[in-house]
């Protein structure tokens, strides 16, 4: 047994390393990215909007720091009539990306793209791995694996397999249990309890996936209300089945937390239990019933907080919207909202049944 667990445990430190890239000739495109530094401010100015905010432009000199032109000077044009809702104001110093594009008579254009964020997200990342390997200790190192796994099996296998064009509702559901079941493995060990646990994840994520076929076809939900999706038109050699991509979302969504509510649930049986050897499969169901119910108050919370804050501009535009006459019956009917609202509420239901199934087949699993 031991033997088949440092085995597990070499493919998954193994994959981790690997890089984490999808192929470049996926995404061909004719313009150059590459990180400079702004040296110099050449101009700024301030515009009004017809809401009474006020945006601002620049005109930068930058430095590029990689590439062909590493170490030139590059003068950026940002001050148009044009208003970009998501313009960012630059400093001397700021790192940022530019694209570069070449046009039909040899001119080149540089653009602005964004901040240079990378370097603050590593800072944050150890300051992570450093709080997860203090307090979870050897638990907390294999928990680190599984989600250096779990982004693995996202980037080398369920992305890529979507844009080779096979169908993302499949896809997902086969990674997202490869997913759990590795870490349920890694982090419990290969025993009873993990094989209880695998088996629940896979009824509650059969109830999800049933439930979300359904209530997408019946919404009729497209799966482009996401800006992303106008990106991703035309980007790839096949074409995307979007609702399918709408429905992987669902299930890789519930897959997470299903893993939190399953395995605490099998240890409250397995903690009860020890406590007391003599208890009957009801009385014991009962018991760890009552625990779970405590459990899933705050999962379902967390849930609907999670989609409630990505979705707060599209709350606010309700809000705004509200004195024109935009009911909430009209705005819940938006693709957009309605999205938010079948994912939240899809997810909820099986992370909600997870709860009495792992309890169910826990109690059980101990019959006399």
């Amino acid at each position: 047994m031991n033997k088949l667990r440092k085995i597990i445990l070499f493919i998954i430190v193994f994959t981790a390393l690997l890089p984490f890239q999808i192929r470049a000739d996926e995404f061909r495109d004719d313009a150059t990215t590459f990180k400079a530094q702004v040296i110099d401010i050449l101009r700024t100015q301030e515009k009004p909007r017809e809401d009474g905010s006020t945006y601002v432009q620049q005109d930068l000199k930058l430095r590029a720091l990689e590439g062909a032109l590493k170490n030139q000077e590059i003068i950026y044009r940002g001050i148009a009539d044009l208003d970009v809702v998501s313009i960012n104001y630059y400093d001397i110093g700021d790192r940022v990306y530019i694209d570069s594009m070449v046009d039909e008579s040899g001119v080149t254009t540089f653009y602005v793209v964004d901040f240079v964020r990378t370097r603050y997200i590593y800072i944050l990342s150890i300051i992570f791995i450093a709080v997860v390997l203090l307090v979870g200790r050897f638990k907390g190192f294999k928990a680190l694996l599984s989600l250096m796994f779990s982004f693995f099996v996202i980037v080398e296998f369920i992305l890529p397999q979507i844009l080779a064009g096979y169908d993302p509702f499949i896809i997902s559901l086969i990674g997202g249990l490869g997913i759990l079941g590795t870490m349920i493995y890694l982090t419990e060990g290969f025993n009873r309890k993990s094989h209880i646990a695998i088996l629940s994840v896979l009824f509650s994520l059969i109830i999800t996936l049933v439930l979300s076929i359904i209530f997408t076809k019946l919404t009729k939900l497209s799966g482009l209300s996401q800006e992303e999706a106008t990106f991703l038109i035309g980007a790839s050699k096949t074409a995307i089945n979007f609702q399918g991509l709408l429905l992987a979302g669902f299930i890789i969504g519930a897959t997470g937390v299903l893993d939190d509510i399953v395995v605490g649930q099998i240890e409250a049986v397995e903690s009860i239990r020890e406590a007391n050897p003599s208890l009957s499969t009801k009385k014991l169901f009962s018991l760890a019933y009552r625990v779970g119910n405590t459990h899933l108050g705050a999962i379902i919370n967390t849930l609907f907080l999670t989609y409630a804050g990505a979705s707060l501009p599209l709350l606010l535009l309700f809000v705004l919207n509200q004195s024109t006459g935009l009911t909430l019956d009209r705005a819940i009917n938006t693709e957009s909202i309605s999205t938010e609202v079948v994912r939240t509420l899809v997810g909820s239901i099986g992370v909600m049944l997870s709860m009495p199934i792992a309890t169910f087949l826990a109690s059980i699993s101990h019959k006399k």
